[in-house]
């Protein structure tokens, strides 16, 4: 039988993990860290933390499932014109998983992480909630997440701010630790993102190589270095001189074109999203108070959002959306709560599904 008080702690041996470390032990708890190498050597700090405060600690290689599956996707994804999330991606596929599998086998009832987010249940639904800290809200990553996982998942940080969790680290004694700098977003990637791009995948050039910047008529506006290294809404890095601010308003990889235009031409009134995990669609399809954020720190938009026979859903904003990426995620909210979310689909075909949908909107919005 599982100890309620022993839990299993994500250790990357940065701040958040740690304070998340001594407020557990604080709290009564049995700690166990875990790190995972996912990418170059494994950290020294988790280790050294976990020395100095007395818990068991494990380091796992996991290098190589890491490429093959998150890395792979973070390349695929660029390949087919889409601008991918790899927390998003990894959440899910890779960091929660191997801590489930690793507090089972550590006869651990809980999991924990320095996320920045905290639960709620209701009705029988475990929600993810955004943190306090508006800066650091991470809830918009784990949108993927199971309930089976978020039932055993615990988020010591919920209700702290990043300049709290540090001042918590010094009183604790630990003001080397409390003064370090943040984590990258992205952990596999330092720098630009396009110069991994080539360092992972070096035939990159030869296979996709350049290609037209065009315009919505297709005219031929000059060379771009290849789709891959583009991004829609971009603006910086386009190198190519139109006389006036130019942005990305599409990647089509087929044809290996990047369509350019102005600012006002990203604004979209819909989108179609995929492969959605709403939690419970009952609540979801009924809220009037629907918002989605369309990127990390993107403001939430009012929607509404309709179910596709497909599986799709096509969502009806608001209020004025812009530059809407596939690859990325809407992450659906009731105030601060999450209640889903999906991947934002291509967009082709989305006017004659509009046309289809019609009545069904207009009848939703007059009921409002």
């Amino acid at each position: 039988m599982k100890q309620n008080k022993r839990v299993l702690v994500g250790m990357s041996g940065g701040i958040d993990s740690s304070a998340t470390c001594l407020m557990l032990q604080e709290k009564g708890y049995e700690v166990i860290g875990l790190t995972m190498q996912v990418w170059g050597e494994a950290p020294d700090d988790a280790k050294a933390l976990a020395d100095r405060i007395g818990i068991k600690h494990y380091i796992i290689d996991e290098r190589t499932p890491f490429k093959e599956t998150i890395i792979k996707n973070f390349i695929d994804e660029y390949r087919s014109g889409r601008t991918p999330n790899p927390c998003v991606m990894c959440n899910p596929l890779f960091k929660f998983r191997i801590l489930a599998e690793w507090a089972d086998k550590l006869d651990c009832a809980w999991i924990a992480t320095g996320h920045y987010s905290r639960l709620e249940e209701r009705d029988g639904y475990i929600y993810i909630v955004a943190g306090e800290d508006e800066k650091k809200d991470q809830s918009y990553f784990l949108w993927r997440l199971s309930q089976d996982v978020l039932r055993r998942c615990m988020f010591p940080l919920a209700t702290y701010t990043k300049p709290q969790v540090r001042e918590y680290l010094r009183e604790k004694g630990f003001e080397a630790k409390a003064s370090e700098g943040e984590s990258m977003e992205v952990c596999f990637i330092k720098g630009d993102y396009r110069n991994f791009l080539k360092e992972q995948y070096p035939e990159i050039d030869n296979e996709i190589g350049e290609g037209w910047f065009v315009n919505q008529e297709g005219v031929k506006l000059g060379y771009h270095k290849g789709y891959p290294y583009y991004t829609i809404g971009q603006r910086k890095g386009l190198e190519i001189a139109l006389g006036k601010p130019a942005y990305v308003l599409k990647i089509n990889p087929q044809k290996n074109t990047v369509m350019l235009g102005d600012a006002d031409q990203l604004i979209a009134e819909y989108m179609l999203i995929e492969q959605p995990n709403i939690i419970n669609e009952q609540e979801f399809f009924a809220c009037n108070t629907l918002n989605v954020r369309i990127r990390y720190r993107s403001k939430p938009i009012p929607c509404s959002a309709y179910p596709l026979e497909d599986g799709r859903m096509l969502v009806h904003f608001k209020e004025e959306a812009s530059a809407i990426t596939p690859g990325q995620s809407a992450v659906f909210y009731d105030g601060r709560r999450v209640l889903g979310g999906a991947f934002i689909a291509s967009q082709r075909g989305i006017g004659l599904i509009i046309n289809e949908m019609t009545d069904k909107i207009k009848t939703n919005n007059t009921s409002l």
